[in-house]
């Protein structure tokens, strides 16, 4: 788009735009900080406007946390990378406001290389709960609920959240941990505790729990499950463990299926329209340049949506059309154009 003088008309005539290789230069020796002192920014604004006064889901305020893999590449490399042989990468966990509000990334956190232990590079787990300690002490109070999937099904992530004040929630799979196999033994032998006909998209869903305690863990833990049958007669379940003790059926229900928010309305749409797989340049901290501005560019998209436009775009590939076709049309007045000081 430089190269085509697609952005001419925003700039006074004879103004020189720096060129592609400009920008990757300064990306690499870019303030990490003050990138990340925008996003936080943000968010606390996006709280002083009250666009979470209400909650995310049934009044609670809920983040999802994953983890994903940025700009792979078998030519491309930097010492802060991952390598799986002759491929080198990067991967972070993301943290996510999921629900009915603007999906605003709220920060993320890198792997890092040959740490668990030194051969071997980091866990998902140690990164999150990282994430975790940072956000819950910049943007306090902010997270009621932190929903993650079965990889956090364990003591130690239970334990670091019920210690930063957040509730949480866990998918429960088949994994190792024997009070789960326990549980989901006993609850598999009792009677439903709800039975729901009127959930859109099921014929019908039945509810099952118990409640339990886990090996390192004071306090007891509540597991549900929902055995859940379509209208075509297929069948699904989902298992969960929670600290929620007196949280309703339906609002657990709501936030475990919100926790797929962070994967469709984050990373799939992040990676299909906004190059979050492309290897732009590695060195330096060039990688969290990179995804600041572009969690930056995604959070403010996401908030003119959800608070100026409404409903009166269906998507965000819609909205960024028609940016482009006023930015063709546009003629150079003097409001719209970028003076330099």
């Amino acid at each position: 788009m430089i190269k085509n003088n697609e952005f001419s008309k925003l700039f006074p005539d004879g103004t020189r735009l720096p060129l592609v290789d400009t920008i990757r230069d300064t990306l690499k020796v870019i303030d990490i900080k003050g990138l990340k002192e925008i996003n936080k920014n943000i968010i606390k604004k996006v709280v002083e406007n009250k666009v979470f006064e209400n909650g995310t889901i049934d009044g609670l305020t809920v983040a999802a946390i994953d983890g994903t893999k940025f700009f792979g590449s078998n030519k491309k490399s930097c010492p802060e990378c991952l390598r799986n042989k002759a491929h080198c990468f990067h991967s972070g966990a993301v943290m996510s406001i999921v629900g009915d509000s603007p999906k605003l990334v709220i920060d993320f956190e890198n792997y890092k290389p040959g740490q668990d232990p030194v051969s071997k590079d980091e866990g998902e787990q140690n990164v999150a709960k990282r994430l975790l300690t940072d956000v819950v002490s910049v943007h306090k109070n902010l997270i009621h609920i932190v929903v993650y999937d079965a990889l956090a099904c364990n003591s130690i992530w239970i334990n670091h959240c019920v210690k930063h004040d957040v509730d949480v929630i866990v998918r429960a799979k088949n994994n190792n941990n024997n009070s789960i196999r326990e549980v989901k033994k006993r609850v598999n032998k009792s009677e439903a505790v709800e039975v729901w006909t009127d959930e859109k998209g099921f014929e019908k869903i039945e509810v099952y729990e118990s409640e339990f305690t886990m090996d390192n863990v004071l306090w007891p833990l509540r597991f549900v499950k929902y055995a859940m049958k379509y209208p075509n007669k297929k069948r699904s379940q989902i298992m969960i463990a929670t600290t929620c003790m007196n949280m309703q059926l339906k609002t657990l229900f709501r936030i475990i299926r919100a926790c797929w928010d962070i994967e469709n309305s984050i990373f799939n749409n992040l990676k299909k329209e906004c190059g979050l797989e492309h290897c732009f340049v590695h060195g330096g901290k060039v990688v969290e340049a990179v995804l600041y501005l572009i969690f930056i560019a995604s959070n403010i998209m996401q908030l003119f949506l959800f608070r100026r436009l409404r409903k009166q775009f269906s998507t965000q590939r819609e909205i960024v059309r028609l940016l482009l076709k006023g930015l063709y049309l546009m003629k150079c007045k003097s409001e719209f154009v970028f003076y330099g000081t």
